[in-house]
């Protein structure tokens, strides 16, 4: 279908998930006429995948140590969650009649654990304050006159914005509309941009056939993680896992895969130990399997004499070569660092979230790209990450509003020139 001729509005928003959103309120709020263009056929679709279990919005841990979660990136992240933090993300849940409570975790829910109905009231507020929707526009880039392209139903069609707000983010999730294509377009236009990877992820083990076949999707808790970052220092942590037929992910896995997706990128592997019995220490578990086990099989006496469920037993097999399965010190030893050797993080499209993207660098303090005045960016797609437990989504939250406020700010000073 032919292209058709170019709109204008003052701040057209470019992805219509939580940044894109706030993006959207700031703007609004500053009096602008603001459109946000969305990919799918409604906005919010992966905020919404994420309260399926239950939303975990933000997460109750004070500051300075909830901004030390985003690793490389803790300053710069926290000048976004000076504007926005989680007490401020709660209040703003509350304006919209979703009370909040923390977990025992310190990990923040809506009291009903839902998202759709914090989606839907936030979404009628904006269409109120007179944020227009366009839902079905895919953003393909910038023609010869810098006006904003989209595939539609009814063909391409052309936006000229004062002030875009890009909110596309990163690359996991592709069928819910984060599929990180958008990296061509800023690269033509000499956007620095870090490759986009896995983060929050799961890794790939060489399983033999049977514990894959007969043991995925079994949990591992509790366990306690070992493992060595970039530095070389060892970190521990104590969490669930759950196996799977390629390898392992979980809760645990996700808190250590930054430092293990960096490991293998830089060594090809990397080893992940788990103590199985982190309840129990290596001399007690020695001397309850030099028990005598009679007719009861070694799997059987591992069980009863360790209180390792059949998963962790079947790890434990996987590692000791049957000739050791007779020693109870070299048993008690494995159980107590059990070496896993991950040979690759999943791919992105299956991760929960994505690193790497427009680098911070690129940017100024509102967001702004150096290279391109006038266009900003927000959300997932900018180089950071953060573990779950509503770290991600508060810095989602908290960068859509300096960028919308940015972008208020770009069209202010257009105005007054």
């Amino acid at each position: 279908m032919p292209s058709q001729a170019a709109h204008a509005t003052q701040i057209a928003i470019v992805g219509g998930g939580p940044a894109g959103l706030m993006a959207a309120e700031a703007a609004i709020t500053a009096g602008l006429r603001v459109d946000v263009f969305e990919a799918k056929g409604s906005v919010g679709r992966k905020f919404l995948i994420a309260g399926k279990g239950g939303l975990n919005l933000t997460h109750g841990e004070p500051r300075p140590a909830f901004d030390a979660r985003y690793r490389e990136r803790t300053a710069e992240v926290a000048r976004w969650l000076d504007a926005f933090d989680a007490d401020a993300l709660r209040a703003w849940a509350r304006e919209l009649g979703v009370e909040t409570y923390v977990g025992s975790s310190g990990r923040v829910f809506p009291m009903d654990r839902k998202a759709a109905p914090l989606l839907r009231g936030w979404v009628r507020r904006l269409r109120e304050r007179g944020v227009r929707f366009h839902v079905h526009h895919r953003w393909l880039g910038w023609d010869e006159g810098g006006a904003l392209r989209f595939d539609t139903p009814d063909g391409e069609s052309r936006i000229r914005a004062d002030a875009p707000v890009l909110a596309l983010g990163g690359g996991s999730w592709p069928q819910l509309g984060s599929d990180g294509e958008w990296v061509t377009s800023l690269r033509a236009h000499g956007i620095d941009i870090a490759p986009l990877q896995p983060s929050n992820c799961g890794f790939d083990i060489d399983w033999s056939a049977h514990l894959a076949q007969k043991h995925a999707g079994a949990p591992l808790k509790p366990v306690m993680l070992h493992w060595r970052d970039t530095q070389n220092i060892e970190r521990t942590l104590q969490g669930e896992c759950v196996l799977t037929e390629s390898g392992i992910e979980g809760s645990a896995i996700y808190a250590a895969s930054a430092d293990l997706r960096d490991v293998i990128a830089r060594d090809g592997e990397t080893t992940l130990w788990l103590d199985l019995a982190p309840g129990r220490s290596e001399e007690r578990l020695r001397i309850d399997l030099a028990m005598p086990r009679g007719k009861r099989s070694i799997g059987e006496h591992l069980r009863r004499h360790t209180g390792l469920d059949a998963a962790k037993a079947a790890l434990v097999f996987e590692t000791l070569p049957r000739e050791e399965r007779e020693d109870p010190a070299g048993i008690a030893a494995i159980i107590k660092r059990l070496p896993l050797r991950l040979r690759s993080a999943r791919p992105l499209a299956e991760a929960i979230s994505t690193a790497g993207g427009v680098r911070l660098e690129a940017l100024d303090d509102a967001l702004q790209l150096k290279a391109m005045p006038g266009v900003f960016c927000a959300g997932e797609m900018l180089d950071w990450e953060a573990p779950t437990g509503g770290y991600l989504l508060t810095a989602c939250f908290a960068s859509g509003l300096t960028a919308g406020r940015g972008a208020a700010q770009c069209i202010r000073n257009t105005t007054q020139q």
